[in-house]
């Protein structure tokens, strides 16, 4: 695995790297000091995860990800960790819509950062640990819904809705498994299918699309999250 870390404040990034660098599995593949660098190394380097700091000069990390996740020069669309101080930040609510794929708090412990790495790369987690799901409700509370239903939903079986639906909730595909009593490969494969359905890359935009398409509501959001 492959991680290219961006952060302006050199100290903080060369942690990051030095923890990620002691691990077998992960290769640190580069850093960048603000986004504009960012976005130029995910060009040269192509990580398979970027840690992208939100707050940077030149470029912020919001813009940065959107830059990378549409990068027509490249193509190379890798899962972006954003960093954050605050489990709850305005910041975050614009994370989600630029198309990040998980959240972890600057004040994360070494085993904390690993474990969200290897979370976001695998695509089985929107909320990295120390981000509680509160922030889901916060994120639709202040979201503007479509008005009309997205016509791809008539792809999905009533069965795949209904695991989007919890999705959407914050749920693990273990939680999904246990509500539905349906097995957690069967949850696995029903997920896949609703990303391919819907050309989703992950959980988090699955969220997303589940609140903006008008399928979940944020009423139904904060009642299974909890």
């Amino acid at each position: 695995m492959r991680v290219l870390v961006v952060d302006d404040q050199e100290m903080f990034r060369l942690g990051l790297a030095s923890i990620l660098a002691a691990q077998p599995d992960i290769v640190v593949a580069g850093e960048a000091a603000d986004g504009r660098e960012a976005v130029a190394r995910v060009r040269s380097l192509q990580p398979d995860v970027v840690l992208m700091d939100v707050r940077m000069p030149e470029l912020n990390g919001i813009e940065a990800t959107k830059a990378i996740l549409a990068d027509e020069v490249s193509g190379h669309r890798p899962r972006i960790v954003m960093l954050t101080t605050f489990d709850v930040d305005d910041y975050i609510f614009a994370a989600l819509r630029a198309g990040a794929s998980g959240f972890l708090l600057k004040d994360a412990s070494p085993a904390e950062l690993v474990a969200a790495v290897h979370a976001v790369h695998a695509g089985d987690s929107l909320l990295s640990p120390g981000v509680t799901r509160s922030l889901i409700a916060e994120y639709v509370t202040a979201a503007p819904l479509r008005r009309a239903p997205d016509p791809r939903l008539n792809a999905l079986t009533d069965r795949e809705r209904e695991v989007l639906v919890h999705v959407a909730q914050g749920l693990s595909n273990a939680e999904i498994a246990g509500r539905l009593f349906i097995s957690e490969q069967t949850t696995k494969s029903h997920v896949s299918r609703i990303f391919t359905k819907l050309e989703l890359r992950d959980r988090a935009q699955a969220v997303v699309y589940a609140y903006e398409s008008g399928l979940v509501t944020a009423g139904e959001g904060r009642r299974g999250g909890s």
